[in-house]
């Protein structure tokens, strides 16, 4: 905790006041430009990755990068996250962003690994789709590459899943809602989008 203290000092003594200004105007409310939803991996900074200062984005972490399916009984969590960021704080876009080395979705490549750690296991459920394509579709590559290529798969059925809840979908359909699918890769520090003419993720921006 050592360390994460000084953090703190150093927020309160430094940081803090030279933005006074931004946090005052932030402290009863905010506005920010879109949803952010990434998995909880350690090391994805959603606001060093996308320039963002405090207010500007609004993020959602769960395990693997995944969106519930909507469900009116269960896993209102997420769902909550979702349906508070499109239907009153009023963001204009939603970005699922998965990245390489996933640990969620090593565990899915090898549920015997999940054994331990039930819970994951059954959060892991909604990826089972993009792993079926991955056999289906991309049978016979080496795990380094069937790693990267699930990522992405998980990608793109999350921003699937996005279209079952309600706010999104009224909102999508109005055209005032944008559902962005990004894979970001730690070791390059590159972002690919995906670009659902092609079926494939590109570099952007490029």
């Amino acid at each position: 905790m050592h360390r994460i203290q000084d953090g703190v000092r150093r927020f309160r003594t430094e940081i803090f006041p030279a933005n006074r200004a931004l946090y005052e105007e932030l402290a009863e409310k905010q506005k920010p430009d879109a949803l952010f939803l990434t998995c909880g991996d350690s090391r994805i900074d959603p606001s060093l990755l996308t320039d963002s200062a405090p207010g500007e984005i609004f993020v959602e972490r769960t395990p693997g990068n995944i969106v519930p399916v909507y469900d009116d009984a269960d896993r209102v969590g997420v769902s909550a996250s979702i349906e508070y960021s499109v239907a009153v704080l009023g963001v204009r876009d939603i970005i699922v962003c998965g990245h390489s080395t996933c640990g969620a979705m090593k565990g899915l490549l090898h549920s015997e690994a999940l054994a331990a750690i039930p819970a994951t296991a059954r959060w892991l459920t909604f990826a089972g789709p993009a792993l079926e394509r991955l056999g289906r579709d991309h049978a016979g590559l080496a795990e380094s590459e069937r790693l990267e290529i699930l990522s992405r798969l998980n990608v793109v059925e999350q921003m699937a899943h996005l279209h079952t809840h309600p706010a999104v979908e009224e909102r999508f359909k109005n055209g005032t809602l944008g559902i962005h699918g990004w894979y970001y890769e730690i070791h390059t520090g590159c972002v690919e989008a995906y670009d659902a003419a092609s079926g494939t993720f590109k570099l952007w921006p490029e």
